[in-house]
């Protein structure tokens, strides 16, 4: 009898930890030049910037070689900080040479897994230069995608990248999803007019993530383009931008790690 007790509080226990009162969260960050040229050092502080993250979604992850090694090399720092990780790369995107890229997701895998290891969007490889990335996450039985994208630069017209991306996005079966990424506009443009009315909601908004070169009465942010895009089904529980930079005499040493700030979305799943 008491086996019997002790084996149904043990399945309520697993049913429970998975109901939609569970919280996970992602951060997405465009990490600048993501390769062979960040040392062991700013390896190790990125790892810090992002230890307490569920899932971390990377941009502009080197193409050639260096880019999965450092990858790799991030997901064994973060392994000897007291978490299981895992990580999977893309495929370069079909890109020009001098903008081709890969995307990156890294995550703890106590309670999060994947059945496969994503894609590369082939369909929209001719519509975006750098064609975003899909995983599947399942936490339980719960299902959410995430897409990994970085869009072209801001006067190269990454408007009509955004179209493409919202067209598909609404004729999509996936009923959880969150679209991170550098879209290098403002999620307050009309753009995104489109993919809000679809159900989507813009996890930061009026927070500038790119840092500037150069630093004026500890004015060190430049541009709102960083962002997470979480669908209906998604319950923002917090967001905000982790702001590693702090001061203005922290700033050369910050540059080294990225010309971005990392966006942080705490949710739950219904």
């Amino acid at each position: 009898m008491l086996k019997k007790i002790l084996l149904i509080l043990l399945i309520f226990s697993a049913f429970k930890g998975y109901s939609q009162d569970v919280k996970i969260s992602l951060a997405s960050w465009n990490i600048k030049d993501f390769g062979q040229t960040k040392s062991r050092e700013e390896l190790d502080e990125i790892a810090e910037i992002l230890r307490d993250v569920d899932i971390i979604a990377i941009q502009e992850v080197v193409a050639g070689y260096g880019g999965a090694q450092a990858v790799a090399k991030l997901t064994d720092i973060l392994n000897r900080k007291g978490s299981k990780w895992d990580y999977v790369i893309s495929s370069p995107t079909n890109s020009s040479k001098y903008v081709t890229e890969r995307y990156a997701f890294v995550w703890k895998t106590r309670d999060i897994k994947i059945k496969n290891r994503g894609r590369l969007i082939k369909e929209l490889d001719s519509l975006i230069d750098r064609e975003p990335f899909l995983l599947d996450f399942y936490l339980g039985t719960k299902k959410f995608t995430v897409l990994n994208f970085h869009s072209r630069p801001f006067d190269k017209d990454p408007e009509s990248e955004i179209k493409a991306l919202t067209e598909y996005v609404k004729n999509s079966s996936n009923s959880s999803m969150l679209i991170a990424g550098d879209f290098n506009v403002d999620q307050n443009k009309a753009v995104f007019n489109d993919l809000k009315k679809s159900g989507f909601k813009a996890a930061v908004t009026g927070k500038k993530t790119t840092i500037k070169r150069t630093c004026d009465q500890n004015d060190y942010l430049n541009y709102a383009i960083d962002n997470i895009f979480y669908s209906k089904n998604i319950n923002k529980q917090e967001a905000k931008v982790i702001d590693f930079v702090g001061v203005c005499g922290n700033l050369d040493k910050a540059r080294k790690l990225s010309d971005h700030l990392p966006v942080y979305l705490r949710f739950s799943i219904e």
